[in-house]
């Protein structure tokens, strides 16, 4: 809730769902004691006895409904210091920030048309050119010995791409202890000369901060330099609150499974062994991805059918009629006295027999002025499985590549600022997000679907297309 968010949200439109707390009031309180308990939290767990590090601007991430319904954070970089607001995405490794160049701004008729940042090396006296010749360069080939080392960062989605070179520069860092003390750690990340689709209609216009598994990433430089254990974590609060926490291993209580990565595409995949649905299991074994870049949850057969069928026969409520606004198959009416309705509980049994809860899957979206639906908010996917944002609403989850294992764990920081959902049909039409959380009332806000596809399906694939 720091002044330099709030006038980063409000200069751009983006209200917090239930409103900004007034500082010294008991929501504010409430707020920061979580964001206390996290910091002890996260510095008990650190491994190494090393406390754990976060962004110098906080540990604080917020989902924003018009650019792209991801989680952002404040990052800082260069010398002097330039600060940027970038999406977090676990399904992509490289972190990169739009420089000053044609292609790059936001058309001004977009949901993005605020000021953009840009970062430009040659204002920053401590930035380097990454060279060809580097174990960090993929397009070596295309490139001279004496040239900076290009990159090309492809999406499936809508043509979304992103290319420019490759930087060195410092990254603003915090430890998250009692006492914190801020450091620089020398990284790389891509200058991004043209960006194209998704960055120029509403997603991550100011940057995009890959989490993945490939050594490029931020989490892997941190823990290559010593400052971090090779792990973080990520937690998702049901009111687009969320933080994150570099070298955070969990903690000794906490549920775990182990990670299968492939090295030849690098991701953070688990083995699911079964599903139970209520007090009904299903036996099975897929691999699953995990992405805090999705907003909602993909899966295929026979996991699709198990789950909608099972959720559906023991959902005491009137099924919705098939909308063609609406991407997910399984939605129920809700009476304009209801915010939720009764609904079997969601598990995911993973390899070992750890159960991973479901705690808030559903979505309420409001169809027009005084009528709602409850939806369950899971894709049906032809091929890939992947656990989007809201499975992991509610749960701490620990992307711990040291120890190849996900760790997770209920984690309610801040319950007093715990709301429902409320979509309009508009937004949820291309399944790539979801909205800020909203309360469900007499006359809710509509935000409307800006036509722009998210960096939601396929991502593995990117691990196939970045340089």
């Amino acid at each position: 809730f720091s002044a330099r968010v709030r006038r980063w949200a409000d200069a751009r439109g983006h209200e917090l769902p239930g409103g900004w707390p007034a500082p010294g009031g008991a929501a504010y309180v409430a707020a920061l004691a979580g964001h206390d308990r996290h910091r002890a939290l996260s510095a008990s767990a650190a491994g190494g006895g090393r406390p754990p590090l976060t962004f110098s601007e906080g540990n604080a991430t917020l989902k924003v409904s018009n650019l792209g319904f991801l989680h952002y954070a404040l990052v800082t970089v260069g010398t002097p210091g330039h600060t940027f607001m970038v999406a977090l995405d676990t399904g992509s490794d490289l972190f990169w920030l739009p420089c000053q160049c044609d292609g790059c701004t936001p058309p001004p008729s977009s949901a993005a048309s605020a000021p953009a940042s840009f970062y430009i090396p040659s204002l920053s006296s401590t930035s380097q050119s990454v060279p060809c010749n580097s174990d960090f360069c993929g397009l070596r080939k295309e490139c001279s010995t004496t040239s900076s080392c290009p990159y090309k960062m492809v999406y499936v989605s809508a043509d979304t791409s992103s290319s420019g070179f490759l930087v060195e520069d410092v990254l603003y860092l915090s430890t998250e202890d009692t006492h914190p003390q801020f450091l620089k750690a020398q990284i790389m990340f891509g200058c991004g000369e043209v960006q194209t689709g998704s960055f120029l209609d509403a997603a991550a216009p100011n940057g995009l901060f890959g989490l993945g598994v490939d050594m490029i990433s931020v989490p892997s430089i941190l823990a290559q330099k010593g400052l971090t254990s090779n792990s973080f974590s990520m937690c998702f609060g049901r009111d687009g609150i969320g933080r994150i926490s570099f070298g955070d291993q969990g903690s000794s209580d906490q549920e775990e499974t182990p990670l299968d990565i492939n090295q030849k595409h690098p991701t953070y995949a688990i083995t699911i062994t079964g599903i139970v649905v209520g007090n009904n299991l299903m036996d099975l074994e897929v691999s699953t991805i995990f992405d805090t870049g999705t907003s909602f949850t993909y899966l295929a057969d026979p996991a699709y059918t198990y789950i909608t069928d099972g959720f559906h026969n023991q959902v005491q409520a009137n099924r919705h009629a098939a909308d063609s606004r609406i991407p997910f198959e399984y939605c129920y009416d809700l009476s304009s006295s209801e915010a939720r309705i009764q609904t079997p509980s969601i598990s995911l049994r993973t390899a070992g027999g750890s159960l991973f809860p479901a705690i808030d899957p559903g979505q309420v979206i409001s169809i027009q002025q005084h009528e709602y639906v409850y939806c369950l908010a899971i894709v049906k996917s032809t091929k890939l499985n992947i656990i989007g944002q809201n499975f992991m609403t509610g749960v701490r989850v620990v992307f711990d590549r040291e120890r190849k294992i996900l760790g997770w764990k209920k984690f309610n920081w801040n319950s007093s600022r715990s709301t429902p959902e409320n979509y309009s049909p508009q937004e949820t039409k291309n399944p790539a997000g979801a909205s800020q959380l909203r309360h469900v009332s007499s006359s809710p806000p509509v935000v409307w679907w800006h036509n722009n596809s998210l960096l939601l399906m396929m991502f593995v694939l990117l691990h196939l297309l970045i340089f």
